[in-house]
Formats: C-alpha cells, structure tokens, sequence
C-alpha cells in the first residue's frame, strides 16, 4: 500500500474511533476543561497523531492505546460521581475571588490571576463595575460565577408583587420549509391551525425558513426571502385596546349615571379591568 494511502486510511480509522470514544465519554469533555480532561484529551491527540504520521507504527496498537486510555478516563469519571474528595482532587474546585464586594487578592494570586484577567472575566458576565459584585467564584474550569449586589440584579415578577408565570418553551414547528409534526404535536396545536395562521399572513409553508409557536401560542416566522414583508400578530394587542376601552366606558358610565349604586358598581368593576390590565400588558402589548 502506497504510504499517502496508509496515511490516509490511518486518519480516517482514527477519526472513526475518537468520535465514538468522544460519544461514550459524554458531552462532559466537550465543555470546558478541567484539568484532568485537558491532559487527557492531549494524551489521546498524541497517541493519535503518533499513529497515523509514524507509518512504522502498527495501527491496531494505536486503536488499542486510545481505547485503554479512554476506559481509564471513564473509570476516573465514575470515580468522581461517587467521591467528592477524589473529583475535587482530580478536576480542581471553586475559589472565592470576591466576597462582600471586596477582592481576596490572595485567593487571586493563588490562582495565577492578574487584577486584568479579573477585570476581563467580570465583563465576560456584562460587569464593568467591580463595585457591583457582592459574590464571586473562580469555577475550576476557568469561568467565573457572579453574584451582583441586590441593587444590581434583573427586577424579578416577584420584585413587583406579581405572580409566577410557568412559561413552555417555545417550539420550532417549520424548518426549511418542512413541518416538525413532533414539534407541533407539543404545542397543542394541528395541521390545520399552522396553515391557517400561515394562511393570516399570506405565505406558504415552502416560503418559511424557520417557523416558532411562543409560550403564548404564537407563530412567529422567518422567510428564505427577506424581501417578503410578515405583517406582525395583532390579537394581543387588539386584546389589549378592547381592555382599555372596556375599562374607560365603565369609567364613562360611573360619570353618567345618577344612580349611586350604578356609580358605585361601574367604578369597581373599572379598577377591576384596571388591575387585569396592569398584569396582562407585559404579554399583550406588541
């Protein structure tokens, strides 16, 4: 066998077998690394690339090699799942860097971090103020966890005395211009409803790139053809101006009427309406 065949059937046998090795050890080695899963994916890159340049080499020991060193590489995951004291040992644990708004400058310097790399990270996470932060941790893998100070944080439905909303998430029902009936199966709906909301905006299930039912049953679409105008749904907010019209008609009437006790049941029922209103404008309004 000429060497630039052998070579090349050497890559693709080991392409072969490190993809599936890859897919038995899990997504896990496809995030970030600790320090275990960087040696090792070195180790294994090597014994590889050993085998397929040093045609001297037989294959077979190569193959054997990454597979034997992969099963210690499982066997020292499994390890890990049942042994905190082993995982922390082999794949490193959290540093606290910041704690009560102030920087542990020793914590920092134990992890070979300059003030620099510190103040990159926190823009990592949309932080451009140190004096934000009440609590942060250097994970072992290399990223950093943050705590902003309260004042700092995203305003929450509770802040606001509202109720918890349990949202689904929204599904892709089209993809190049084909139907995911599993997809639209979950949301609730059928065939029929999908092409008559694609009917509402006057296009063809052929014309959509990418079509999507919200958490509130919507279908938003994107078109192979971006010259294509999508008018935007109108029954929320039309859902919305009817509210407000309800609510200053009773508000009308309440000013109209000479009867105390009309007056008194029109106004309730306005701050009624009001109060819906004020909940339901977030998911209403366009």
């Amino acid at each position: 066998m000429p060497d630039w065949l052998d070579v090349a059937v050497r890559v693709i046998l080991f392409l072969i077998a490190l993809f599936l090795l890859t897919k038995l050890l899990g997504k896990k080695q496809l995030s970030e690394l600790s320090y275990f899963e960087y040696v090792s994916g070195i180790t294994i890159g090597s014994i590889a690339a050993e085998v397929i340049i040093n045609t001297d080499n037989k294959i077979w020991h190569g193959i054997i090699g990454i597979c034997v060193f992969s099963l210690f590489i499982y066997l020292v995951e499994i390890f890990s799942v049942h042994s905190k004291q082993f995982r922390d040992f082999v794949e490193g644990s959290g540093t606290v860097i910041i704690k009560d708004g102030k920087v542990l400058e020793e914590n920092l310097k134990k992890e070979h971090y300059t003030t620099d790399e510190l103040l990159q990270l926190l823009r990592g996470k949309d932080i451009f103020d140190l004096s934000e932060v009440e609590y942060a941790v250097l994970e072992a893998k290399g990223s950093v966890s943050v705590l902003p100070k309260k004042d700092f944080r995203p305003v929450t439905r509770k802040d606001l005395g509202l109720a918890s909303v349990n949202e689904k998430e929204t599904q892709t029902v089209i993809m190049d211009g084909e139907i995911l009936k599993e997809s639209l199966t979950a949301t609730g709906k059928n065939l029929e409803w999908l092409k008559t909301e694609l009917d509402k905006k006057n296009i063809t299930i052929e014309n959509v790139f990418l079509g999507q039912v919200d958490t509130y049953g919507a279908l938003t679409v994107d078109l192979f053809d971006d010259k294509i105008q999508v008018p935007e749904p109108i029954e929320r907010p039309l859902m919305l101006a009817q509210l407000k019209k309800c609510q200053a008609d009773l508000e009308l009437f309440a000013l109209a009427t000479a009867s105390e006790n009309a007056k008194r049941l029109y106004a309730k029922n306005a701050t009624k309406i009001e109060g819906s209103i004020q909940k339901l404008t977030p998911y209403l309004k366009d």
